[in-house]
């Protein structure tokens, strides 16, 4: 039997984060992950950084986002010097452009709404857009520059993190899945693995992404589930595109600035369960876009495709805080934005665990607003 301060389900970005930050600070921690830690949602991101919403559900995330980008120098920093490992971070800005339509009333509602959300973001004649990125395509009717947004290149990130937090101490064990929590009375004490053994910690923290509802134990807490991206990775030999394009249709995300450059397009949005598959509907559609906003990258080969499961919720905001249940923490559920909250999910969960408060309001996002208690339930499960 092991004894730890925090157990940590989940090796992605976002549980590799939380370990770093509370490994550094001293604490005993094991992370366990059902299988290679950092290969999940983490690995099939694009990586951009950008807190602005992409549908009206997520207005409310956009306070954690811009803190989060906030924070992102400085965790960068930390994670390349605790790992000797780069993590491909670029703050470069995003052009958001418009295609038809009513460009520029859409333009001005646009701007409108990213100010108001205290998102910085200029709008730029066409001209001057195409001056910053000659691939621009011939029909962008309208643009925004979104000065403060970032990319990062996310799996070299990932990779970095976990390295981080061995570095600072923490364990991580992979391939080992969690089959049950251990309890003492109405607390959470530890966890139960699937290669037998019993890992007892002050504190628990969920943060499997979309598996995080199949541990029935916290399920209420957790209602997550999988939501599939496909993606594709372009490489071409033209003008190196610097920073990240985005229409309502897609985005392209540059890796580098190198010739042949390394562009990362998507992506699909799909309830398809657990099954990660890429699709030829898929493949079509993202093309479809990247070809519209730089039509110069139809000559550019295709060098990889792949797909990942993003972890949803019912109203599409992330799980973090503690539950009913002394011991329990959810760091979940982040959906398409673990990217950019990997920084400040991980700052305030190691506050709640080592202090007992958060500098951020984190109340939005509480595992309690699904519904109905489920503590006494819990206590009283053998």
């Amino acid at each position: 039997m092991q004894t730890c301060d925090a157990v940590i389900v989940g090796g992605g970005l976002i549980g590799g984060s939380i370990a770093f930050e509370l490994a550094r600070r001293n604490l005993g921690v094991v992370v366990l992950d059902r299988q290679q830690p950092g290969r999940e949602a983490s690995w099939a991101a694009a990586g951009m950084l950008s807190p602005a919403p992409d549908t009206p559900a997520s207005i409310p995330l956009v306070p954690l986002g811009r803190a989060s980008l906030g924070l992102y120098p400085q965790f960068v920093s930390a994670v390349e010097d605790a790992s000797g490992l780069r993590t491909g971070y670029r703050a470069e800005g995003t052009l958001e452009v418009l295609f038809r339509g009513d460009a520029e009333r859409e333009l001005s509602t646009l701007v409108a709404l990213y100010r108001g959300l205290g998102i910085a973001c200029e709008p730029l004649p066409v001209e001057e857009a195409r001056a910053m990125e000659p691939m621009l395509g011939r029909d962008v009717s309208g643009a925004a520059f979104l000065t403060d947004e970032a990319s990062v290149d996310n799996r070299t990130l990932t990779d970095a993190v976990l390295a981080a937090a061995q570095a600072s101490g923490a364990t991580l064990r992979p391939g080992v899945e969690v089959t049950s929590l251990v309890r003492d009375g109405a607390k959470c004490a530890g966890v139960k693995a699937s290669d037998g053994k019993t890992i007892l910690a002050a504190q628990v923290v969920l943060a499997a992404g979309c598996w995080s509802s199949q541990l029935s134990d916290v399920a209420a807490y957790a209602p997550t589930f999988p939501v599939r991206g496909q993606m594709i990775a372009l490489r071409h030999n033209g003008q190196p595109i610097r920073r990240v394009l985005r229409s309502e249709r897609g985005y392209l995300v540059p890796r580098d600035h190198a010739r042949p450059q390394r562009v990362v397009a998507g992506s699909t949005i799909e309830n398809a369960g657990y099954e990660k598959r890429v699709t030829s509907g898929g493949i079509e559609k993202i093309l479809s876009a990247v070809n519209e906003l730089a039509p110069e990258l139809a000559e550019a080969e295709i060098v990889e495709t792949w797909s990942g499961l993003r972890p949803g919720t019912p109203d599409q905001l992330p799980i973090l805080g503690p539950t009913e249940m002394e011991g329990l923490v959810m760091a979940t559920g982040h959906y398409r934005n673990g990217i950019l909250l990997a920084p400040v999910t991980a700052k305030l969960i190691s506050e709640w665990i080592i202090e007992r408060r958060t500098s951020v309001d984190w109340e939005r996002f509480s595992p309690s607003r699904f519904g109905r208690s489920v503590s006494n339930r819990l206590a009283a499960t053998p």
